[in-house]
């Protein structure tokens, strides 16, 4: 799987564009969508998939190595679906 670095080279060579300039893309691309989802807007980016922040309710766990119950906070977090 590309990590992020390879992702930024292969646009790059396909593109004929600086390096910089992609991480530059790429970066603000990022920031947007994340800042979007922490305003707890969702995000669609069609023929790709769509991100939203879905509430998780509070709940009981176990510890593994001891068994011992414990409670888990409410949160918050991304699901994403991929487009068909």
């Amino acid at each position: 799987m590309p990590g992020k670095t390879e992702i930024v080279n292969q646009v790059s060579e396909r593109t004929g564009l600086k390096k910089t300039e992609v991480q530059q893309v790429l970066d603000e691309t990022l920031n947007e969508i994340r800042s979007s989802l922490e305003s707890g807007d969702s995000v669609t980016l069609r023929g790709f998939g769509n991100f939203k922040v879905t509430e998780r309710a509070a709940r009981k766990g176990r510890n593994p190595r001891t068994g011992e119950e414990i409670d888990i906070a409410a949160g918050k977090r991304v699901s994403f679906k991929m487009s068909k």
